[in-house]
């Protein structure tokens, strides 16, 4: 999954961007890049093929990169080859549009085509690239300001995505959009922060704002301000993190994988310990689950993609061998696409380690629209799923 950051303030934005992509390196990338400017000049791109630290050589760290706004990004390559080419920030042909993206872009050929009649070209494989140049047209067509122009591609748009744009007749701002693909803002003291995650802001402020489907965001040095899908002003109330990110740094370990490997007694200890009781009783109430709602649970229902299916799979035997009840396990990526026999009194839960997989969100959604109870088991507290599920481990 891609990462996103995004500064404006008074200090530099480069090495700020650069430390925030270091912290989101955990989701996996094949590229990255940032965008970046100072006050009202040029909208300067720098991107690089490989790891971060091929970006951080080309720019000394953030320390050649001038500018006090700016956005940056790590890739996980979907449409088209990793290459420089393909890396984010992508930008209309003027500058007048640079942005960066997280998400699919289902109707990206659809765009592309309208695009190309009305006189644009492509430089990219990447379905961002139409995204950019889609939010380019409508700024010009009706000069309507960056939150028009971002309400109409996204009303033109199917897919997920989580947008962060940089317009070069407004400078100082940041703009934000969201479909499903998570996005937060960080509030600061004469600076405002974005990310696709809490880790990339912690070490700045702990203070930060949850942008909702369908809504927009604009950022400058003194806050941000949230419209809807149809550019009407919002109120968002700001949440304090009290979890730190050492769950999403290495710890001293060579690899990821290796950390979570040896953490794995010391997780299930913690996980347990907040709902076993010292004289063996459970209580699951302080994750949303009273007695009497679990008492009312007659079948459960797993849901969830790759290696967390798997131990889904494995939870199967267990949790019906404990409870004595039906259980069965669906991939998350299927869930949505078949005429599903839920009843009222069944339990859906949604396990994924981010908390942000796609197509498990997706499935939480469409349960919560059946109208089952939702419990999601997740890794990263404040994620969409952690947020969105009835109740949570």
């Amino acid at each position: 999954m891609c990462g996103i950051v995004g500064y404006v303030g008074d200090k530099q934005a480069a090495p700020i961007l650069m430390d925030g992509l270091k912290r989101l390196e955990y989701r996996g990338y094949d590229s990255a890049g940032l965008a970046v400017r100072q006050g009202s000049g040029r909208i300067e791109i720098v991107k690089a093929k490989g790891r971060l630290s091929a970006l951080a050589e080309k720019i000394d760290g953030g320390r050649t990169l001038q500018g006090d706004c700016g956005i940056g990004h790590t890739r996980w390559a979907t449409h088209g080859e990793p290459s420089e080419r393909n890396a984010h920030p992508h930008c209309s042909d003027d500058m007048a549009v640079v942005a960066v993206h997280n998400g699919i872009i289902e109707n990206h050929q659809e765009l592309r085509e309208k695009l190309e009649r009305n006189g644009y070209r492509f430089h990219s494989e990447t379905d961002t690239e139409v995204a950019v140049k889609l939010v380019d047209y409508y700024a010009k067509k009706y000069q309507g300001g960056p939150v028009d122009a971002l309400s109409r591609s996204m009303m033109r748009i199917r897919g997920s995505y989580a947008l962060a744009v940089l317009f070069a007749d407004h400078p100082e701002e940041i703009y934000a959009a969201r479909k499903d693909s998570p996005l937060i803002i960080g509030a600061g003291a004469g600076e405002t922060f974005l990310a696709s995650d809490v880790p990339a802001l912690l070490r700045h402020t702990r203070e930060v704002y949850y942008i909702g489907n369908l809504e927009i965001a604009r950022l400058n040095k003194d806050g941000a301000s949230f419209f809807n899908v149809d550019g009407e002003p919002i109120e968002k109330p700001l949440t304090h993190i009290e979890w730190d990110a050492e769950a999403a740094e290495k710890a001293g370990f060579e690899h990821f994988m290796m950390k979570e490997i040896h953490e794995q007694p010391k997780a299930v200890r913690d996980t347990l310990h907040a709902y076993v009781k010292e004289d063996g009783s459970i209580d699951f109430s302080a994750a949303g689950l009273d007695e009497e709602a679990a008492r009312g649970v007659r079948s459960i229902c797993m849901v969830a993609c790759g290696s967390a299916y798997h131990v889904c799979v494995t939870a199967q035997y267990v949790l019906e061998d404990l409870a004595g009840i039906p259980v069965r396990t669906e991939l998350a990526s299927e869930f949505r696409y078949r005429r599903l026999l839920l009843q009222k009194d069944e339990l859906v839960i949604v396990v994924s380690q981010s908390g942000e997989t796609a197509d498990s969100l997706a499935a939480l959604r469409e349960a919560k629209r059946l109208g089952c109870r939702t419990l999601a088991i997740v890794n990263v507290v404040g994620s969409s799923i952690a947020r969105e599920a009835d109740s949570v481990l």
